[in-house]
């Protein structure tokens, strides 16, 4: 242990209940803050994986037609000169199989699957709902989806071997007193057919179960009457983050729009970032307490040590050395408050993540959603050195300017 340190544990234990208070203001506000960005990336990066679930990384849909302007060359001339003014959208894909077979070029694509939409009225002999009705190829929608694991009744062995099977969402379940092997009728302009429940799915994003029906795409093109074509594509992608930079080549290649989830649900990403950077605030008052707390307690530290500063100066220790001196106590109840604080925001965020919570709306869930990442620690601890230490400089270097021939004078500032 070095001279300077050492003299710096002698001059902490010296002032135990002002370094304490400090003490536990740095521990409160680290576990703190790890415990909060814990639950606030944790319930994100819930939502994040149920809409990626639901609706995949992408969606490719409407064709991009350039629209041009034509103008006369001039000179008497009949020749005319076209030119880009912007952009016009043909609702739909024409042709999904060469889109499809285009985005499997893709080196970051995993999967693809055909949707065609359409509005329905769901009548059962309850009542009768508005919906929605998405047509599918099963097995190319499980690999963009997580519908296998969204089914809460039934199965989808019984959907694959029925024609007319079908899966409806658990809120319209409810609503229309469905349950698995019911019959209802889905009416597109007056057109009805029978249709018997298959399984009943559960994504816990209420919209997508109180409106959604899905059927085997032949049925749906019969139902819809539209024979070719289809309304999107959903795609999903090895490195979902790399969504929006895809997007753009995608829409360059293929002269169809292309949806990222990032830009799909921009909204609700911006809340969930507006809710962490407010609860992180929030709890930096506690470090900005520890940070107030250490610079009282070095302040009256260099008050009352101000004779063993001038013994020390008359010793030989340079100006440098009584700054590092007081650092060095700013320095050991941080490392011990990052320490102990770090330990309370593991057990902190383990005891949350406990805690029962039934949420059903944006996604569903019955406890606190965390996330465990090395980078709340890292911001926690680096939140509070900042806050600590320079708290700490001014009295530092307050002790520093001190003169022996002053404090023995009883003129030392």
């Amino acid at each position: 242990m070095s001279p300077n340190l050492r003299i710096a544990f002698r001059f902490l234990t010296a002032k135990k209940r002002a370094m304490l208070m400090s003490l536990s203001c740095t521990v409160l506000g680290v576990g703190l803050f790890i415990v909060t960005q814990a639950t606030t990336s944790g319930f994100e990066e819930f939502f994040i994986k149920t809409i990626l679930g639901t609706d995949g990384a992408m969606r490719v849909e409407d064709k991009m037609q350039d629209t041009l302007r034509s103008m006369n060359a001039g000179g008497g001339s009949d020749f005319l000169i076209s030119h880009r003014e912007g952009v016009k959208y043909i609702e739909g894909v024409e042709e999904p199989k060469a889109v499809i077979g285009a985005l499997k070029e893709f080196a970051n694509v995993s999967g693809t699957s055909a949707v065609l939409r359409g509005n329905v009225l769901v009548r059962s002999s309850f009542k009768n709902e508005s919906a929605q009705v998405f047509g599918i190829n099963l097995d190319e929608h499980l690999k963009v989806s997580d519908l296998s694991h969204q089914i809460v009744q039934g199965d989808l062995a019984t959907f694959r071997e029925a024609p007319t099977g079908a899966l409806v969402g658990k809120v319209l379940a409810d609503r229309l007193q469905l349950e698995v092997g019911s019959s209802f009728l889905l009416d597109v302009q007056g057109q009805l057919r029978r249709y018997r429940v298959s399984a009943i799915y559960e994504t816990g994003i209420r919209d997508v179960d109180k409106a959604r029906v899905y059927v085997h795409m032949n049925e749906a093109r019969s139902l819809l009457r539209k024979p070719i074509g289809v309304t999107f594509i959903q795609v999903n992608l090895f490195d979902k983050d790399r969504a929006p930079e895809n997007a753009i080549q995608m829409q360059e290649v293929l002269r169809h729009s292309a949806r990222p989830w990032q830009e799909r649900e921009k909204a609700w990403l911006e809340a969930f970032r507006a809710l962490s950077v407010s609860s992180a605030i929030t709890v930096s008052v506690f470090t900005l307490i520890a940070g107030l707390a250490m610079f009282n307690t070095l302040a009256m530290i260099v008050l009352e040590k101000t004779k063993d500063i001038a013994i020390l100066r008359s010793m030989g220790y340079e100006r440098r050395d009584i700054t590092r001196i007081f650092l060095w106590q700013a320095a050991i109840v941080l490392a011990i408050g990052a320490l102990v604080g770090a330990l309370v925001g593991v057990i902190g965020t383990f005891a949350v993540s406990q805690i029962p919570l039934p949420i059903n709306g944006i996604f569903k869930t019955e406890t606190f959603q965390v996330s465990w990442s090395i980078w709340h620690y890292l911001e926690a601890v680096f939140t509070a050195a900042i806050m600590v230490m320079a708290a700490s400089v001014i009295p530092a270097r307050r002790a520093a300017r001190l003169e022996p021939g002053d404090i023995v004078r009883g003129t030392a500032q």
